[in-house]
C-alpha cells in the first residue's frame, strides 16, 4: 500500500489546485476524465455533468462509490459603486474562515482576475470598530487586483453578476504526512477513489460486484447524487470525516459514519465495514455527524432504492483551513479494498 502514497499526494495536489466551486466543475471534470482514461477506464457524463465510471465485477449486483469534486466558493452578486464586488456564498462556511483569503474571479469569456476577500471595514487604523464588525455576507467584499474605482471600471473587465469566485486552496504537504488545504472536502475522497481504481488495474482485480463510481458536482449545495444510475443497489459515499467535540476520528483514521442529519446509515453495511476494519487492523472510528449530509444521503432523500453508507479520512477544521493525514486516506483505501472483495 505504501507505493500508492506518491500517487495519492501528487493527484490530490493537482485536483486541489484546480478550481471547482459547485456549478463550475467543467475544468476539473476534464482533468478527472483524462486521469481515468490514462488508467484505461471510460467515463460517461450525466446531464448535469456528474461522471460515471464502470468497473466490471463477478456478480450482477452493482455497488456505487461516490465522491464529489465540487467545493465551497462564491459568485458575484453585484458590483459596488467603488469597484469592489459583493458576493453570494456557494456552500456553508463561516465568513471569518475566508476573511483575508486570496481568490480568483472567472468571467464568461474565460478571463481570470485575482482578488482578496475582506470585510467592508478592513483596517484597524481607519475603523475603530473593525474588530467588532460582524462577519456576515453583507459586510464582506472582494477587492479586485486591477486598477478599478467604479462599477463601470469593473464591468469593462468583463466581470458581471453570476461570475464564479474560487478561493485559494493554499495546498501544503508536510514531511510528516499532513496535507493542509482548503477543499479536502471532498478532493481527499476523489484521490482515494482514484487510488482504488489504480490498485484494481495494477493488480488485475475483479471485484465481487460490479462497481459504478459516481463523481458528483453539486454535493456542497445538496443535490450531488440525487440522481444515480438505477442499477446501483448499495452505495458508499467517500467524503471527509469531521473532527471535534465528542467525535472520535482523528486525521489518521477512516471514519465510519453511523448517522448524519439524514438519519442512520444502513445497519448491515456499517457492521460489514466495522468487521473489515477490525479484521484487517485498519485504524477506524465510528462517528455521528448531526450537521452533515453526504452524496449517499442525497441519493436516499431523492427516493433511490439503495442501501447507503458513509466513510472517509478524518479532516480537521472542516469547511475552513482543513487538514488530514496520508494515513487517514490510506486507511480509507484499505477499507474500500476490503469491502469490494
Amino acid at each position: 500500500m505504501e507505493k500508492y502514497k506518491d500517487y495519492i499526494l501528487d493527484f490530490l495536489k493537482k485536483i486541489l489546485e484546480t478550481e471547482s466551486p459547485s456549478g463550475f466543475c467543467q475544468n476539473i471534470m476534464k482533468l478527472i476524465k483524462e486521469e481515468a482514461n490514462d488508467m484505461g477506464y471510460d467515463m460517461e457524463f450525466t446531464n448535469k455533468g456528474c461522471g460515471v465510471i464502470r468497473i466490471e465485477g463477478k456478480n450482477k449486483e452493482v455497488l456505487g462509490l461516490s465522491a464529489h469534486v465540487d467545493t465551497l466558493g462564491a459568485m458575484v452578486r453585484s458590483i459596488k459603486s467603488n469597484g469592489t464586488i459583493r458576493f453570494t456564498s456557494i456552500g456553508g462556511y463561516l465568513m471569518n474562515s475566508i476573511e483575508g483569503e486570496y481568490c480568483k474571479i472567472f468571467t464568461r469569456d474565460d478571463k481570470e482576475y485575482d482578488g482578496t476577500i475582506l470585510t467592508t471595514k478592513p483596517s484597524v487604523h481607519v475603523f475603530s470598530d473593525a474588530s467588532e464588525h460582524k462577519r456576515i455576507e453583507e459586510n464582506m467584499e472582494v477587492r479586485i487586483d486591477e486598477s478599478v474605482s467604479s462599477k463601470e471600471d469593473v464591468e469593462e473587465l468583463g466581470i458581471e453578476v453570476g461570475n464564479f469566485i474560487a478561493f485559494d486552496p493554499r495546498v501544503r504537504i508536510t514531511k510528516s504526512g499532513y496535507i493542509k488545504s482548503r477543499h479536502l472536502d471532498d478532493k481527499a475522497g476523489i484521490a482515494t477513489i482514484f487510488a482504488l481504481m489504480k490498485y484494481i488495474k495494477d493488480n488485475n482485480i475483479i471485484p465481487d460486484n460490479t462497481i459504478k463510481i459516481f463523481i458528483s458536482t453539486y454535493e456542497e449545495v445538496g443535490h450531488g447524487s440525487s440522481y444515480i444510475p438505477q442499477d446501483i443497489t448499495e452505495m458508499i459515499a467517500i467524503d471527509m470525516g469531521a473532527m471535534g467535540d465528542d467525535l472520535c476520528c482523528t486525521e489518521h483514521d477512516v471514519s465510519i459514519c453511523v448517522k448524519d442529519s439524514s438519519g442512520p446509515y444502513d445497519y448491515n453495511m456499517v457492521n460489514e465495514l466495522v468487521s473489515i476494519a477490525k479484521d484487517k487492523e485498519i485504524g477506524y472510528a465510528l462517528d455521528v455527524y448531526p450537521n452533515y449530509g453526504s452524496d449517499a444521503s442525497a441519493a436516499l432523500r431523492a427516493g433511490n432504492n439503495i442501501r447507503g453508507a458513509l466513510i472517509g479520512p478524518g479532516v480537521h477544521a472542516s469547511h475552513g483551513m482543513e487538514r488530514t493525514h496520508i494515513e487517514g486516506i490510506l486507511n480509507t483505501l484499505k477499507l474500500l479494498l476490503g469491502y469490494i472483495n
